[in-house]
């Protein structure tokens, strides 16, 4: 790919709308899969009271919309000004305490774990035949839009074009707790192609750096996966 074209798809613009200043894809076909529309607000005339108290909307009892549901609240159910990445804001929104609380855990993902997912990992990768695999790096463009894996080949594999994720693991560690992931096996379809590929990624097998990396890795594409299918779902 071109260093303009890639320049082009990574470009951004600063719109404001309705909910403050946000930080957009010059085009939208570039956005973020993980991303999310603004809601529609409640008109005003719709909600004569606080939709979490029940506090009837006057002079002094102003209203608020959160900005990442769109219901009214009075001051005090939506206080809280958190960061919504999700939908591009440049600072902080007024968002009820629900959906704070949401948002709150959603960027831990962007704090941590996508920057994981962008420094990418090491895996063998396997395209169908199992008898057939490559080692290869694999992590996420910075756009957010394609799963890059470079190897003596190089795959970008567009995130809206994959259809099912699933994380391999194995085993429970001593004392308890979660399985160790071992591996993620997805299906997707390429432009131009109707059949479905399937996709291994495998984690090495040697308690090493680079297995500590890949196990970081898939921890942080498991939490990605589950924002990708919640935005696909909105």
């Amino acid at each position: 790919m071109s260093s303009e074209v890639a320049a082009r798809r990574d470009a951004k613009k600063l719109v404001r709308s309705p909910s403050g200043l946000r930080m957009v894809p010059e085009h939208r076909a570039f956005g973020s899969p993980f991303g999310l529309e603004e809601p529609q607000w409640v008109p005003d005339k719709e909600c004569p009271r606080c939709m979490q108290c029940d506090a009837k909307f006057d002079f002094l009892t102003r209203k608020h919309h959160c900005r990442r549901c769109g219901r009214c609240f009075c001051d005090k159910c939506c206080s809280q000004k958190v960061p919504l990445r999700r939908m591009c804001f440049v600072d902080p929104v007024r968002q009820c305490a629900e959906c704070a609380l949401v948002s709150h855990k959603e960027a831990e993902f962007y704090d941590k774990q996508l920057k994981v997912l962008l420094s990418g990992a090491t895996f063998l990768v396997t395209f169908g035949n199992p008898e057939k695999s490559e080692t290869m790096v694999c992590r996420l463009s910075n756009n957010q839009r394609y799963l890059i894996l470079d190897g003596d080949s190089r795959y970008e594999i567009e995130i809206a074009h994959i259809s099912t994720v699933q994380i391999l693991t194995e085993g429970f560690p001593p004392g308890g707790g979660n399985a160790r992931a071992t591996g993620m096996s997805l299906q997707y379809t390429a432009p131009g192609v109707e059949a479905v590929t399937q996709l291994k990624l495998t984690a090495g097998e040697d308690a090493n750096a680079s297995r500590r990396q890949s196990t970081a890795w898939l921890a942080a594409m498991h939490k990605a996966v589950k924002l990708l299918y919640e935005s696909r779902d909105q």
